[in-house]
């Protein structure tokens, strides 16, 4: 038995060790754990503020997702206070959150994941000719066309094919020969390019996704225009409780929104359909069909198969509480599949209800494996964040000894509902909508159609069955393509239902009638904010007492995900894909990066604040070096 440990694992957000336990002969994998090696600390930094201010401070959770962050925060306040926002604010927000993840998925895939898949080394093997007839071939092929609501189909801009010819892609391959010959491939060098599964897909494949990589470095930055233009800058966009703080007119071209604003965002809503449509989605397929073909496409499911969980995603209009979340969600993934990967007919569907947030024996958080002083598994709103390392210190700074899998290794709490760990994501938002269609629990929207014909679409192509393509890691991968292509559905959808609205004479966009404390009624008030993330499900609990914030937790996608192992529920949804995964070569575990990287990590990095003085507000040492405890 041979022990292989990947620390830190590379292009992520944040820092990650992962550590396998694997039989040389057979390549399988019997143990793992994921170790999520730095601390957050923002829920200590906000107690004791003004709930109004908390969305900026927890943005600073992820230098890439932080409108997520922000919206869910800005939500659990107004759960807590019971405000409803206006209809363009809401509207606003969910241009928003498309916005960013069609951007995130497309960033991930290209620039982060697909290296897992495709190498700028076999790349210069291929013949230029050959490629531009391939990229035409993969763009008749593996496209699928969707109809959306009203109106979608129809757009005035010009599309954005990918460029096809041989002269273009000589050129490509020659600037990648000249940076392989002078040992500058930067994040292209630290990778096991000789490994063996490189070699499934052809030299014209490499070099076509080389050329996709370098495309989106630029496209990627104008899909989040909408950030800019509603939010007034990207990353960190502003909000406030209550709507936002765009004022809209039509007639006023210095008005943060106005006819020339709104031009920009549906240009930028364009650009995002051309990139998921004409370039993600066709790579990702064809990729995934090579693979299926050679059947390597079907490691790495581990907890899709048993166990995925999701809130809903999209309010249609405006709703007050969390209890009407689900019901009035556009994608009503709301509740947990168990035992998808038996089949749709095997399945179960349990609904995930308003009330069962409320609920400590519905949603916890455990900590009997992770560095923090209380073991228990508490509700979030009752949760605790006390940080407390108990590893071991031998070795050095660069390279510990290996983690017990019977003590505390890992700063990531483990989330349960009802006693249980399980995956969420892209991958589980689709499998939950299909299940319950399938099962008949309930009658298809345009959206959840779309998802429906995706997914049977991909199963024709692919010649395999939703429950063995979906919980996998090429099912993972395609599952974020297509959820990429259907928000930039979404986005074009509520910017119509914006552009309406503004010309019905509506331009509110913010209810402030509980802005001021003052307004707020003594005793205490505990909200949840929820929304389905580019990553899963993402939920920030509140708890204000005195008008100001008691208690804060943020329980992300990737706690869910990368959560340690639990003594009664199992390990988590990293641990059992690594599990599910075969290891060709041992020593260069590709195939266990290539799984953990198909969630999109994004591990939360710790935080340090300062106020305009230059003074500590809060500092926690946590190096395993030194111990931990405030400073």
């Amino acid at each position: 038995m041979k022990r292989v440990i990947v620390d830190p694992v590379t292009r992520i957000e944040g820092h990650l060790r992962l550590e396998v336990e694997v039989d040389e002969g057979t390549g399988k994998v019997n143990d793992a754990l994921s170790s999520g090696t730095a601390w957050r600390g923002i829920e200590t930094i906000v107690k004791n503020r003004d709930p109004r201010d908390v969305w900026a401070y927890v943005q600073r959770i992820c230098g890439v997702c932080t409108t997520a962050h922000a919206l869910a925060s800005v939500r659990a306040v107004e759960d807590a206070l019971d405000i409803k926002i206006p209809k363009n604010a809401n509207y606003i927000r969910n241009i928003m959150a498309a916005a960013l993840t069609v951007q995130d998925h497309i960033v991930h895939f290209y620039h982060l994941h697909a290296l897992d898949w495709v190498s700028p080394i076999e790349a210069l093997q291929a013949d230029p000719a050959a490629t531009a007839a391939l990229q035409e071939t993969v763009l008749k092929t593996y496209t699928l066309p969707v109809k959306g609501p009203d109106g979608y189909e129809y757009s005035a801009y010009p599309k954005e094919f990918p460029k096809a010819t041989a002269a273009y892609y000589k050129d490509i391959q020659a600037k990648v020969k000249q940076l392989a010959d002078t040992n500058q491939l930067g994040i292209f060098a630290a990778n096991w390019w000789d490994h063996p599964a490189y070699k499934i897909l052809p030299p014209e494949v490499h070099l076509m996704a080389v050329a996709h990589y370098l495309n989106m470095l630029d496209k990627q930055r104008e899909i989040v225009i909408p950030h800019v233009i509603f939010g007034g800058k990207n990353p960190h966009p502003h909000y406030i409780v209550g709507g936002m703080t765009c004022a809209i007119s039509m007639d006023d071209m210095n008005a943060p929104v106005n006819s020339q604003r709104l031009a920009a965002v549906e240009t930028a809503i364009a650009l995002g359909r051309d990139a998921a449509n004409l370039f993600y989605i066709p790579d990702a397929l064809a990729i995934a069909h090579i693979h299926a073909q050679k059947g390597s496409a079907v490691d790495g499911g581990g907890l899709a198969k048993v166990r995925v969980l999701g809130f809903g995603s999209y309010p249609d209009e405006p709703v007050a509480s969390h209890k009407d979340f689900a019901a009035a969600a556009l994608i009503r993934c709301d509740g947990v599949v168990e035992n998808f990967g038996s089949g749709v007919n095997g399945a179960e569907y349990i609904q995930l209800a308003g009330q069962d947030f409320e609920d400590s024996d519905v949603v916890v958080e455990g900590a009997k494996h992770s560095w923090y002083k209380n073991d228990d598994s508490l509700h979030p709103w009752d949760g605790e964040t006390d940080p407390n390392y108990t590893g071991d210190k031998n070795g050095n700074k660069e390279k510990w000894e290996a983690l017990d899998k019977d003590k505390k290794y890992s700063w990531v709490k483990t989330p349960k509902w009802r006693g249980k760990v399980c995956e969420v994501g892209p991958l589980a938002r689709y499998i939950i909508v299909y299940t319950k269609v399938k099962k008949g629990v309930m009658q298809p929207n345009w959206a959840e159609q779309i998802m429906i014909d995706q997914i049977e679409a991909v199963s024709k192509v692919l010649g395999l069955a939703p429950e063995k393509w979906l919980p996998s890691t090429a099912g993972r991968t395609v599952a974020r393509a297509l959820d990429c292509q259907l928000n930039a559905i979404i986005e074009k959808y509520f910017f119509d239902k914006l552009v309406k609205n503004i010309g019905a004479g509506d331009t509110n966009i913010a209810n402030t009638l509980k802005w001021d404390p003052s307004s707020w009624s003594d005793g205490e008030y505990k909200g949840v904010g929820l929304y389905e993330a580019p990553r899963g499900a993402l939920s920030h609990w509140i708890v204000i007492k005195d008008k100001k914030v008691k208690n804060y937790q943020a329980v992300v996608p990737t706690t869910w995900n990368a959560c340690p192992r639990d003594d009664e529920a199992g390990q988590g949804a990293y641990e059992l894909s690594m599990m599910d995964t075969h290891l060709e070569v041992p020593d260069k575990p590709l195939e266990i990066v290539r799984a953990i990287r198909s969630f999109d990590p994004c591990l939360a990095c710790a935080a340090h604040v300062y106020d305009s003085k230059k003074k500590t507000l809060s500092m926690f040492n946590t190096d395993p070096y030194i111990g931990s405890g405030k400073v």
